[in-house]
């Protein structure tokens, strides 16, 4: 069995927040060209934990989203530790409807611990803001395609990646709660992350095994953070091959896979 094979799952959670982890910004020069940032939810203002653009991917029009991070404490300040406000939110879906009125497929790069909770975010709406997300995000005609690139984080990492097809990179966790937050709340003892991490089976291996995710992208030898470039340019391939297989459907079969492929997420009896 391979080194990559045998790392538990809290220590691909503490390599999912490693401070030289590429993030949007670095995911972005490396795989698309001709990009324009954009700003603003026309709202309330500018959310910097939320990146936008139009782009080219292999020539291909694109809307591209991503949860912002910064690998020196200045920039992840700058950022709020990647943590989106409400505007972040609407100024994501505000891309994403403009992505479906010119037919752009939509590419989502998530990275965040979970969307800012403070009481300015609550005040100005963050559930609202990520549950119309959820709803609108179900109903696009439009090709999406999500990667967790880093944490992925409760209904903050949701709020970009209702897609057609979420990917993972291998050191990536996806979760509803951080370890330590997990076994502070269910067993009084923050000590116990690493059985947390385990039992909460945020990796990617749990995740594609559960039907959750739909591909793991390897990472070079030690992680994403020792190489960028050869980061990118696999999960640029991943993400061609994938927009390649939406391009050659329909809207409707796209939006009706969507919505199927949430709906048959968890276990629910029908009680009649």
């Amino acid at each position: 069995m391979s080194e990559k094979q045998t790392v538990d799952a809290l220590t691909k959670f503490t390599l999912s927040r490693h401070k030289d982890r590429p993030g949007v910004r670095d995911y972005v020069s490396h795989i698309f060209t001709d990009v324009l940032e954009l700003h603003g939810d026309r709202s309330f203002g500018d959310d910097p934990a939320m990146y936008t653009a139009i782009a080219r991917l292999e020539g291909i029009p694109v809307t591209v989203i991503g949860h912002v991070k910064g690998h020196t404490v200045q920039a992840n300040i700058a950022s709020n530790f990647g943590m989106a406000h409400p505007e972040g939110y609407r100024k994501a879906m505000r891309q994403m409807k403009q992505a479906e009125k010119f037919g752009r497929p939509i590419i989502t790069f998530v990275d965040t611990p979970g969307a800012d909770c403070g009481v300015g975010a609550e005040e100005r709406g963050q559930g609202l803001a990520i549950a119309e997300n959820l709803r609108d995000m179900m109903g696009l005609r439009v090709p999406i395609i999500s990667t967790v690139i880093g944490e992925g984080g409760s209904g903050g990492a949701l709020g970009i990646a209702c897609a057609n097809r979420v990917l993972m990179l291998e050191n990536a966790t996806y979760s509803v709660i951080s370890p330590r937050g997990f076994a502070s709340i269910l067993w009084k003892d923050p000590t116990r992350e690493k059985e947390a991490a385990q039992t909460l089976r945020m990796t990617a291996d749990d995740l594609l095994a559960l039907g959750i995710i739909d591909e793991v992208i390897p990472e070079p030898e030690g992680g994403a953070h020792l190489d960028h470039i050869a980061a990118a340019d696999v999960l640029k391939v991943n993400i061609l091959k994938n927009l390649s297989d939406l391009l050659e459907k329909d809207k409707e079969m796209i939006y009706n896979e969507r919505y199927e492929k949430f709906r048959k997420m968890g276990q629910y009896k029908i009680i009649e």
